[in-house]
């Protein structure tokens, strides 16, 4: 029997230029001399995951997991490669896509509204997003004054409800309390037994074995693993173990041969996808 793909994401790289200073950003954009030092961010990710699947995606800080759930949920470009989607993404980030000077309930209606919801459609809505969020005595206060656990409850709040075909949660319930985290994973596996596929950045091994079935492993923008949790969770704590003993120096040497590495490889191939995005 032959699954149904959900994501495909094809050699996609991402491209940042890194300057010294404002001088360098300038004459970068008015001359035509390149000025600034390639930074690749993600370098030739390739992985795809089935309809209903759950991805954690795992590595040390400055791997690209963000980056690459970023460009997944269509909100930064890749500068090479392709994603396609089978569906609608929606991403839910510690205040991802939240204005601070608007209220909690302006931003749920301006969210809405962006996505395309009309008005009876957002005053359906609206209470049961502000009574998950748990913010019925915050909700018409500005996000700027709210906690980091009030911002991630409003955007988990908002993504859930919109109902979304794939869902990427990103460091979301790593904030606020414990009591809601379980809710919103019991919200999660209420997606998964509808067929919702999700994708699940997170630090917390203990949440990617409890609710991942499979893991992608960065390791400073390259796809080091792709398996299930079984098979590459064991890998990446030992890796854990041996970089938690490594000193401040070593891990510096560890992170620039890396780079270095996957830079050598990327320059050797002989083709570039050209960016493009794609939906079934």
């Amino acid at each position: 029997m032959t699954m149904e793909k959900a994501i495909k994401v094809k050699n996609v790289s991402k491209k940042y230029k890194l300057y010294s200073g404002n001088k360098e950003r300038f004459l970068d954009l008015v001359t035509p001399k390149s000025y600034g030092k390639d930074f690749y961010a993600l370098t030739n990710v390739n992985f795809e995951a089935e309809k209903g699947d759950i991805v954690g995606f795992i590595g040390i800080n400055g791997s690209g997991k963000s980056t690459l759930s970023n460009i997944i949920a269509g909100i930064l470009p890749e500068t090479t490669g392709f994603v396609k989607l089978n569906g609608e993404a929606a991403l839910i980030a510690v205040a991802s896509g939240l204005k601070g000077d608007l209220t909690g309930r302006d931003n749920i209606e301006l969210k809405l509204l962006m996505l395309g919801f009309n008005k009876n459609e957002i005053k359906q809505l609206e209470p049961e997003i502000i009574e998950f969020a748990e913010l019925e005595t915050f909700i018409d206060q500005p996000v700027k004054s709210y906690s980091s656990g009030m911002k991630s409850r409003l955007g988990f709040a908002i993504s859930v409800n919109i109902n979304p075909d794939i869902l990427i949660i990103d460091e979301a319930l790593s904030v606020g309390d414990k009591a809601f985290a379980e809710k919103s994973l019991e919200k999660m596996r209420e997606f998964k037994k509808r067929g919702k596929t999700m994708i699940f950045v997170s630090h917390s091994l203990g949440q990617m074995k409890e609710f991942c079935e499979k893991i992608l492993w960065l390791e400073y923008g390259v796809v080091k693993d792709y398996g299930t949790t079984d098979e590459v969770l064991p890998k990446y704590e030992q890796f854990l173990k041996q970089w938690k003993k490594m000193s401040n120096k070593e891990r510096k040497k560890y992170r620039n041969d890396k780079i270095t590495e996957n830079m050598k490889q990327f320059q050797s191939r002989a083709f570039i996808y050209g960016q493009r995005r794609r939906k079934w």
